[in-house]
């Protein structure tokens, strides 16, 4: 069965020249076929530019789109006929089978759930980004989605990351840690502390709390945090990486020994690059809903698209979303079991029940 895969042709700050030419070397480089939702007349110029345009890709008309600055929940309300609302909207008719999205995140997120609802027993879908370590792939939830956490959606934030990380990395039983600031179980404030104990109860394999130097270590496979903390940690580390690299030209560009020593190492700087490269990545899945979405950052190149849509089919034809549900219920389970039973109180002369 081929896959369809819906992209928000007018999401993402490089315009819809940049979503296209993604979209290309997707079908090109796949099976896949790719839905270009937007305004027909834009998109169909932006193709007309192509010498060779890919048969399988098709374009569906939506005449607004929603801007990285609007309220999400409002625009979605007001823009019925926005590129990102009708995005969903295919999937939910059965036109495609996924979305990916470069705008606005928050839109993204409400129009998800407006579209195809939550997976059973998940409280808050969330938004899960791949870390490059020391080591090997790590996964974050949230990143975004959810600024303020209850103990319980950190808990099922774990459960999906450990699902994405198993099925998508091919990390089997992946270790789990909170994020927190220190590795006792008693540091962190009360949502940490009061997560640190269902994930402790729980059949996950979770190895207590983490702090933030161990993110890039590769010891642990996924990171649980909320929204506020985690989309704090991947704007300081998109950062610190074009700060290392920015630094690492301009010190080249001092002497020419060190240009000379550049030149040598020439291959190492770029295989650095690519590994912190978020395009390689593609973008961010949307973890939770009832379908497949994947968030693209906002600077989203060709390149990036065309992974962000790789890694849509990749969660669909992987199930994640089945293995998000049967890890819940595992981990329920084994909650359930290990919760003390209740035993009657014994009541003494005079005193109350």
């Amino acid at each position: 069965m081929t896959l369809r895969i819906a992209l928000d042709a007018m999401g993402g700050e490089l315009g819809p020249d940049e979503m296209v030419a993604g979209a290309i070397q997707a079908v090109e480089e796949s099976d896949l076929n790719v839905v270009l939702i937007g305004d027909e007349n834009i998109l169909n110029r932006v193709l007309q530019k192509q010498s060779l345009p890919p048969s399988r890709l098709h374009v569906i008309h939506a005449s607004q789109t929603v801007s990285m600055d609007e309220p999400p929940f409002e625009a979605i309300r007001k823009k019925k006929d926005s590129s990102i609302v009708k995005a969903f909207a295919c999937v939910k008719k059965g036109e495609a089978d996924a979305v990916v999205s470069a705008g606005n995140s928050g839109a993204t997120l409400a129009s998800a759930i407006r579209s195809l609802g939550r997976l059973e027993n998940i409280s808050r879908p969330g938004i899960a980004n791949a870390f490059p370590t020391l080591k090997k792939p790590l996964v974050m939830m949230d990143v975004g989605a959810n600024v303020d956490c209850r103990p319980q959606h950190l808990f099922q934030f774990g459960v999906m990351g450990a699902a994405f990380s198993d099925n998508l990395f091919r990390i089997k039983r992946p270790s789990i840690g909170l994020l927190s600031i220190g590795e006792e179980g008693g540091k962190g404030n009360v949502l940490v502390k009061s997560a640190h104990e269902l994930f402790r109860k729980s059949s996950l394999n979770f190895i207590g709390n983490v702090e933030g130097r161990d993110i890039f270590q590769g010891n642990v496979d996924v990171i649980v945090c909320d929204g506020f903390v985690g989309n704090v940690c991947l704007k300081v580390s998109e950062g610190l990486a074009e700060a290392i690299i920015s630094m690492l030209r301009i010190e080249m560009s001092k002497s020419f020994m060190a240009k000379m020593g550049y030149l040598l190492a020439k291959k190492a700087f770029g295989n650095f690059g690519k590994r912190v490269d978020y395009a390689e990545y593609g973008g961010a899945p949307l973890l939770g809903i009832n379908g497949t979405g994947i968030v693209c950052h906002g600077r989203s190149n060709a390149k990036a698209i065309k992974n962000a849509i790789k890694v849509a089919a990749e969660m669909i034809r992987s199930k994640v979303n089945y293995h998000i549900l049967q890890l819940l219920s595992e981990s329920d389970q084994r909650s359930a079991q290990t919760e003390p039973k209740e035993t009657a109180a014994v009541i003494g002369p005079g005193e109350d029940a």
